[in-house]
């Protein structure tokens, strides 16, 4: 773990991979630090923004160190389900990377609970961790100019949901015609660090 100071509120904690950072975060959701108002995952750091008029840098990195990653990381977070129509124009190509039919990549698909590790690219899009058997997709060689909106995908070891329409490498197995992101709605973005999702099969 190495602690960094980011401008004069915030301490940024660098950690060697993405199961260490969920496990610290969500222990910092658990028991969170006093005067810390914001913690913000990415793929190895987490982020913690302080109320300097409540605590110091130098407390609440005192404070990081002695918290314990949680092993359960994965529990107790809100669940959404998601109904996703699988006709995405990548799903022949995800399946022959994998070696299976495209039957095959929807039931793995639908039949794995899956974690928001953390959020970027655009308002809205999270990055979710599969909880069991990792995956393993290439991106797209040539990414398009145009995803749309509500594009279920593949890439690495993540899936994601793009939240509106915009460029994208990533392998496309599907649609919902869920709004993961609405400016009108509380909170805007539906998968939030922390959310466990569901994928269901609509025919």
């Amino acid at each position: 773990m190495r602690v960094l100071p980011s401008g004069s509120t915030a301490l940024l904690v660098e950690l060697d991979g993405l199961d260490e950072v969920l496990g610290l975060y969500a222990a910092l959701r658990a028991e969170p630090i006093r005067g810390v108002v914001d913690v913000v995952p990415a793929a190895r750091t987490v982020l913690l923004v302080t109320d300097p008029a409540v605590t110091t840098l130098a407390a609440v990195e005192q404070a990081v160190r002695q918290t314990t990653p949680r092993d359960g990381r994965r529990d107790g977070g809100e669940l959404v389900e998601l109904p996703v129509v699988y006709d995405g124009a990548d799903l022949d190509d995800v399946a022959a990377h994998l070696g299976v039919d495209p039957g095959e990549v929807v039931r793995r698909h639908s039949g794995t609970e899956w974690t928001v590790a953390f959020c970027g690219f655009a308002p809205g899009f999270g990055y979710l961790t599969p909880d069991g058997e990792p995956w393993d997709v290439p991106r797209r060689d040539s990414p398009r100019t145009k995803v749309p909106p509500g594009s279920v995908a593949l890439a690495g070891e993540f899936t994601g949901v793009y939240p509106r329409e915009s460029p994208g490498g990533w392998q496309l197995i599907g649609h919902t015609e869920v709004a993961v992101f609405d400016v009108d709605r509380d909170p805007a973005a539906l998968l939030r660090p922390g959310v466990r999702v569901r994928f269901t099969e609509v025919r």
